[in-house]
Protein backbone atom coordinates (compact mmCIF):
# COMPACT_ATOMS: atom_id res chain seq x y z
CA UNK A 1 0.00 0.00 0.00
CA UNK A 2 1.15 3.22 -1.26
CA UNK A 3 2.09 5.62 2.38
CA UNK A 4 0.37 8.85 2.27
CA UNK A 5 2.75 12.08 3.25
CA UNK A 6 1.08 13.63 5.81
CA UNK A 7 1.32 17.62 5.54
CA UNK A 8 -0.32 20.74 8.56
CA UNK A 9 -2.62 22.26 6.61
CA UNK A 10 -2.23 25.91 6.14
CA UNK A 11 -3.99 27.99 8.55
CA UNK A 12 -2.95 31.14 7.72
CA UNK A 13 -5.89 32.46 6.81
CA UNK A 14 -7.76 32.23 9.51
CA UNK A 15 -5.14 33.77 12.04
CA UNK A 16 -3.68 30.18 13.41
CA UNK A 17 -0.50 29.87 14.10
CA UNK A 18 1.66 26.52 13.45
CA UNK A 19 1.71 25.87 16.89
CA UNK A 20 -1.59 26.36 17.59
CA UNK A 21 -2.50 24.39 14.63
CA UNK A 22 -0.31 21.26 16.58
CA UNK A 23 -1.60 22.11 19.55
CA UNK A 24 -5.72 21.48 18.31
CA UNK A 25 -4.54 19.04 16.19
CA UNK A 26 -3.16 16.57 18.77
CA UNK A 27 -6.04 18.06 21.30
CA UNK A 28 -8.36 15.87 18.58
CA UNK A 29 -5.88 12.99 18.21
CA UNK A 30 -6.25 12.17 22.18
CA UNK A 31 -10.03 11.68 21.30
CA UNK A 32 -10.20 7.94 21.71
CA UNK A 33 -7.62 7.96 24.64
CA UNK A 34 -10.22 10.02 26.28
CA UNK A 35 -13.07 7.91 25.57
CA UNK A 36 -11.98 4.93 26.67
CA UNK A 37 -10.46 6.91 30.07
CA UNK A 38 -13.83 8.00 30.78
CA UNK A 39 -15.14 4.87 29.94
CA UNK A 40 -12.61 2.87 32.16
CA UNK A 41 -13.37 5.50 35.05
CA UNK A 42 -16.89 4.42 35.97
CA UNK A 43 -17.59 1.76 37.85
CA UNK A 44 -16.44 0.51 41.51
CA UNK A 45 -12.52 0.65 42.53
CA UNK A 46 -11.48 -2.26 43.94
CA UNK A 47 -10.02 -2.61 47.11
CA UNK A 48 -6.92 -4.51 48.14
CA UNK A 49 -7.42 -6.71 51.21
CA UNK A 50 -4.10 -7.89 51.50
CA UNK A 51 -3.50 -6.81 55.26
CA UNK A 52 -1.16 -4.84 54.09
CA UNK A 53 -1.42 -0.98 55.61
CA UNK A 54 -2.11 1.15 52.53
CA UNK A 55 -1.67 5.29 52.83
CA UNK A 56 -5.18 7.11 51.73
CA UNK A 57 -4.31 9.32 48.90
CA UNK A 58 -5.07 13.22 49.75
CA UNK A 59 -7.58 14.88 48.69
CA UNK A 60 -11.04 13.66 48.09
CA UNK A 61 -10.80 10.37 45.38
CA UNK A 62 -14.40 10.36 44.48
CA UNK A 63 -14.46 14.30 43.96
CA UNK A 64 -11.44 14.60 42.02
CA UNK A 65 -12.59 11.48 39.51
CA UNK A 66 -15.93 12.96 39.07
CA UNK A 67 -14.58 16.37 38.17
CA UNK A 68 -11.84 15.09 35.28
CA UNK A 69 -14.86 12.87 34.06
CA UNK A 70 -16.57 15.82 33.27
CA UNK A 71 -13.62 17.58 31.96
CA UNK A 72 -13.28 14.72 29.61
CA UNK A 73 -17.07 14.51 28.36
CA UNK A 74 -16.87 18.21 27.78
CA UNK A 75 -13.40 17.85 26.02
CA UNK A 76 -14.93 14.32 24.00
CA UNK A 77 -18.40 16.70 23.27
CA UNK A 78 -16.39 19.62 22.19
CA UNK A 79 -14.60 17.90 19.66
CA UNK A 80 -18.22 16.45 18.12
CA UNK A 81 -20.14 19.12 18.26
CA UNK A 82 -17.54 21.71 16.39
CA UNK A 83 -17.28 18.46 13.60
CA UNK A 84 -20.88 18.52 13.34
CA UNK A 85 -20.78 22.71 12.95
CA UNK A 86 -18.13 22.57 10.48
CA UNK A 87 -20.14 19.82 8.11
CA UNK A 88 -22.59 17.29 9.46
CA UNK A 89 -22.85 16.34 5.72
CA UNK A 90 -19.62 14.55 6.30
CA UNK A 91 -19.46 14.31 10.12
CA UNK A 92 -17.80 10.47 9.98
CA UNK A 93 -14.91 10.90 7.80
CA UNK A 94 -14.06 14.62 9.29
CA UNK A 95 -14.23 12.98 12.75
CA UNK A 96 -11.83 9.72 11.50
CA UNK A 97 -9.26 12.06 9.83
CA UNK A 98 -9.29 14.53 12.83
CA UNK A 99 -9.26 12.04 15.54
CA UNK A 100 -7.43 9.42 14.10
CA UNK A 101 -5.41 10.56 11.54
CA UNK A 102 -6.79 8.64 8.35
CA UNK A 103 -6.65 10.81 5.41
CA UNK A 104 -8.93 11.78 2.84
CA UNK A 105 -7.17 8.95 0.31
CA UNK A 106 -8.24 6.01 2.33
CA UNK A 107 -11.51 6.85 3.24
CA UNK A 108 -14.68 6.55 0.52
CA UNK A 109 -15.78 10.74 1.43
CA UNK A 110 -19.14 11.40 -0.59
CA UNK A 111 -17.36 15.07 -1.45
CA UNK A 112 -14.31 16.34 -3.23
CA UNK A 113 -10.79 16.29 -1.60
CA UNK A 114 -10.89 20.05 -1.55
CA UNK A 115 -14.29 20.21 -0.24
CA UNK A 116 -13.21 17.77 1.88
CA UNK A 117 -9.76 19.99 3.27
CA UNK A 118 -11.90 23.33 3.49
CA UNK A 119 -14.24 21.57 5.87
CA UNK A 120 -10.99 20.39 7.89
CA UNK A 121 -9.78 24.17 8.03
CA UNK A 122 -12.74 25.58 8.86
CA UNK A 123 -13.34 22.72 11.73
CA UNK A 124 -9.80 23.74 13.33
CA UNK A 125 -10.91 27.57 12.75
CA UNK A 126 -13.80 27.04 14.83
CA UNK A 127 -12.27 24.88 17.40
CA UNK A 128 -9.69 27.36 17.53
CA UNK A 129 -12.12 29.50 18.46
CA UNK A 130 -13.88 27.57 21.53
CA UNK A 131 -10.58 26.94 23.03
Amino acid sequence: MEKVKKRDIKLSDYNISHKKYNELKYFCMQYEDKKRELEKSYGLKAIVNDGVPHGTTPGHPTEQAAVRNVQLQSEIELIEQTVMEADAEIYPWLMKNITMGIPYEWMDAPISRTKFYDSRRYFFYLLAQKR
